[in-house]
C-alpha cells in the first residue's frame, strides 16, 4: 500500500506551501511509474478553507484521513493572536491534533511549527521555523531548542522545516529517508527541483544568484563533483576558482550557504548513499569512489550522519548484494 500523507489545512495557510506535499510526493514513483505515496488534503470538519491570498479552497476530506495518515503534513499558516499571546492552541484545532495517531509521522511547514509547539511535540526537541520568527519562538517556547540557520530538522517521528522552499527539501528528505537517493532525485527532476539541500544548509544565502558569474563558485562546484574520488583541499578548490582561500571561502559561503569542505563532504555522503542503493559495488570500492579513502572512514560518517553502517544501509534499500568478484 502506498504511504498516506495527510495534509492539514488551516485557515490562513498558504497556497503555495500547501501544494508541497502533494508535487512532492506524488512525483515519487517505482520504475515502472507506481506512485510510492497517497496524498490527502483536509481540513477540521472538512470545512472551505480561506487562505493567506484573496481565495479559499474547498478540500475533500476531514479529521477521519487520520485514521490511516502515516505521515501528517501542518501546511504553512502564520501563528495567530491568540497563539502568540498565550502560547496554546484553540480547542478545536488542539482536538485535531490529538486525532494523529502515536506512530504517525508529524510535518511542520514553516510557521507552522508553532502549533506543533503550543501542542506540546516539541518539548525537549531541536525545532526550526522561518527565520523572521525564531526570536519569538524561542521565547514562547522556552523548552524548544530553536535553531534558526538550517532548512530542516529530522527528530525522527517530528520534523520541522522553515520557510517557503525549504518544505520542498523537507518533503526531498522524506522521500530519500524512505525510498533512497535515487527515487528522490527522480522526483525532484519532474519538479524541476535541487535535489540534494542538507537540512543543516542556512536559510538565508546573502548571495543566491552571484552578481558577477565570472566571480562565481558555481563552476568549482562543478569541477569538484567531476572529482569526488580525488583528495580534494580547500586550497584546490580555490586555486581551480583563481581566489584566495579567504575570498574563495566566504564567496561560497554567500552562494552555497555552507563552508566548502562541508559542502564537499556532503556530496560525497550523498554519492556513496546513491551507489549503496544502486550498485553492487563493494564498501571499500565505494569508499575510494567516493574520496573517503578507505571503508573506516566511509563508516564513520554513515554512522555520524544516518545512524547505520554502509551495510545496513544498502540492506534498508533492498539494494543489490555486493559481488566479491569486485
Amino acid at each position: 500500500m502506498p504511504h498516506h500523507v495527510a495534509v492539514l489545512a488551516l485557515d490562513g495557510v498558504l497556497p503555495l506551501d500547501l501544494g508541497i506535499p502533494a508535487r512532492v510526493f506524488n512525483e515519487a514513483c517505482t520504475s515502472d511509474g507506481t506512485r510510492l505515496y497517497s496524498v490527502s488534503t483536509f481540513s477540521p470538519g472538512g470545512r472551505t478553507v480561506r487562505t493567506h491570498e484573496d481565495f479559499r479552497i474547498l478540500v475533500d476530506h476531514d479529521e477521519s484521513v487520520l485514521k490511516t495518515a502515516d505521515t501528517v503534513v501542518i501546511a504553512t499558516q502564520e501563528p495567530g493572536e491568540h497563539l502568540l499571546a498565550t502560547g496554546t492552541l484553540p480547542g478545536d484545532l488542539a482536538a485535531t491534533l490529538d486525532r494523529i495517531r502515536p506512530r504517525t509521522r508529524i510535518v511542520s511547514l514553516c510557521t507552522s511549527a508553532f502549533l506543533l509547539a503550543a501542542a506540546g511535540l516539541l518539548d525537549g526537541l531541536r525545532a526550526t521555523t522561518h527565520w523572521a520568527l525564531c526570536d519569538t519562538f524561542a521565547e514562547l517556547f522556552p523548552d524548544v531548542e530553536v535553531d534558526p540557520n538550517v532548512l530542516f530538522v529530522d527528530n525522527g517521528r517530528i520534523l520541522t522545516s522553515a520557510g517557503g522552499a525549504a518544505g520542498i527539501d523537507m518533503c526531498l528528505h522524506l522521500v530519500r529517508r524512505d525510498h533512497g537517493a535515487a527515487i528522490a532525485a527522480a522526483a525532484a527532476r519532474r519538479c524541476v527541483a535541487a535535489p540534494w539541500r542538507e537540512g543543516g544548509q542556512a536559510q538565508f544565502i546573502e548571495h543566491s544568484v552571484p552578481r558577477d558569474a565570472d566571480r562565481s563558485t558555481s563552476a568549482t562546484r562543478q569541477w569538484a563533483l567531476k572529482r569526488l574520488a580525488e583528495p580534494i583541499t580547500l586550497e584546490d578548490m580555490a586555486r581551480h576558482a583563481h581566489m584566495s582561500v579567504r575570498t574563495f571561502t566566504r564567496r561560497f559561503r554567500s552562494e552555497a550557504g555552507i563552508s566548502p569542505l562541508k559542502w564537499l563532504a556532503q556530496r560525497r555522503l550523498a554519492h556513496a548513499r546513491l551507489l549503496l542503493e544502486s550498485t553492487d559495488l563493494p564498501v571499500a570500492r565505494i569508499a575510494t569512489a567516493c574520496g573517503f579513502g578507505d571503508p573506516v572512514a566511509l563508516r564513520k560518517q554513515f554512522h555520524t550522519h544516518l545512524g547505520l553502517s554502509p551495510v545496513a544501509y544498502r540492506r534498508a534499500h533492498n539494494a543489490p548484494e555486493p559481488t566479491t568478484a569486485r
